[in-house]
């Protein structure tokens, strides 16, 4: 069985090394899904069924120049609730 040169090698080597490398980046072009999600969401709380077309559009041109510049999506949850009797914080929903 003849076997490739070292250099193809090296080179195909370095090649998945970058593949792999890379791969994280695409996580960020997902904006455009979730800038289109929630701007809908929140369109048709505020608007409407026009407000959600409306803000599904925004969204995700919003989303996709954020995902596009590598701007994280940093949605800060809040939620009402109570302490047990362990000093533990639990939400209502």
């Amino acid at each position: 069985m003849p076997t490739g040169s070292p250099a193809k090698l090296r080179l195909a080597g370095a090649a998945i090394v970058l593949a792999l490398l890379a791969v994280p980046q695409f996580g960020h072009a997902q904006g455009l899904v979730r800038g289109a999600e929630h701007g809908s969401r929140e369109g048709a709380r505020a608007a409407g069924p026009v407000g959600a077309v409306v803000g599904g559009a925004v969204g995700a041109a919003v989303g996709t120049v954020n995902g596009a510049l590598g701007i994280p999506y940093r949605h800060h949850y809040h939620c009402r609730g109570f302490y047990d009797h362990y000093n533990r914080f639990h939400c209502y929903r």
